[in-house]
Parts: C-alpha cells; structure tokens; sequence
C-alpha cells in the first residue's frame, strides 16, 4: 500500500508515538502492575496452559484470547509478525510441548497483514531509509502474497521437523479481520 508520498505504508497509527508517550505508556504499564501485583497469588498459577494449546499467531493486536473464546493460562502464545515458524518459534514450541505438556498447535495468520502489503527488498529499503544505516546483521522480514498460502507453508515446517511427533496435533487458520471469524485451512490443498 503506498502512502501519499509514495513510500510504502506497512502498518498505519493514528497517533504516532514520540519519545515522551512512549515513556508515559510504560510509566501506566508499572502503575498497573504494581495494583496487579497487590493481588498476585503465584501459588494458584501454573506454567503449563491448562488446554494443553499452543497458538502461534502473528503479533496483530486483533487476533487476542477473547477473539479465540479462550482465558489466561488456557493456551502458550508465541507471537511474531506473520506468524511465522522461526527457529525460535520452533524451539518455543518444542519446550512448550516436551517440558509443558501441550499436545495441540493452533498456526494463525490473519487477513490485512502488514507482511503482505510490501515485498522484502521494500521493508529493507524503508528500515534503512528511517534508521539512516544498513542492517549491522541479516533480517527477514518474511514477506508473502498469499495469506491461506503462508499457513500451508507454516505447517508443513512444523509437520517436517523430526522432534515434532505424530501425536501433536497441527492445525492451521486464517483470522478474518473483518467477520472476526476463523477459516481453517487445509493443509496441501
């Protein structure tokens, strides 16, 4: 998507943040947490998600635990843009499920993403435009076209690891920002 003057628009805010509110929105974050923590009972959490659920999503703040019918500590979530399946993603997962008991993945992309309103080499050009230098180590971005695609690809990196066992359930979804509805999809198709 190509903003007025031209360069690529990824992701839009109403209200850009400067220096200051950054600081104010974390100084509300440690305001709240210290009223949580007036009520924190560690005794009655557990690391272990109770409906034994992995999601792997991407980090688009409309795809949340309401939007899923699910509750804290109901599932671990590992976020990224795209929802993509890094390394790290994989090592979250294999931890989640070897260590912590999860035997179900939910893999969720979603409509309207920023990974697919720009190719790779134009999220480097724009980063390096703004930051005013080259990248000091390699990024990727992940980029695609094809959001129903993108889950398909995702899954078959899980389904080809050799520590991801047969008794894990892997499922994929597209999260449709407008209906607010989730559309599996059929892995190979």
């Amino acid at each position: 998507m190509a903003g007025t003057s031209g360069e690529v628009v990824l992701f839009s805010a109403s209200d850009p943040m400067t220096e200051n509110k950054r600081d104010t929105t974390i100084q509300k974050v440690l305001a709240r947490n210290k009223e949580f923590a007036l009520n924190y009972d560690a005794a009655a959490l557990s690391p272990q998600p109770q409906l034994r659920l992995v999601v792997i999503a991407c980090m688009d703040t409309r795809i949340t635990l309401a939007a899923l019918g699910l509750k804290p500590q109901d599932a671990h979530f590992i976020r990224n843009a795209g929802g993509i399946v890094t390394d790290d993603v994989l090592r979250s997962l294999l931890v989640s499920h070897y260590f912590l008991g999860t035997n179900e993945v939910m893999v969720i992309n979603h409509t309207d993403c920023g990974l697919m309103k720009a190719s790779e080499d134009e999220m480097h050009r724009r980063i390096e435009k703004e930051a005013g230098v080259a990248a000091s180590s390699p990024v990727r971005f992940y980029a695609f076209n094809d959001v129903e695609k993108n889950v398909r690809e995702q899954l078959e990196k899980l389904n080809a690891h050799s520590w991801v066992r047969e008794e894990l359930t892997i499922r994929g979804f597209v999260f449709d920002v407008r209906s607010g509805k989730l559309k599996e999809v059929v892995p190979g198709a």
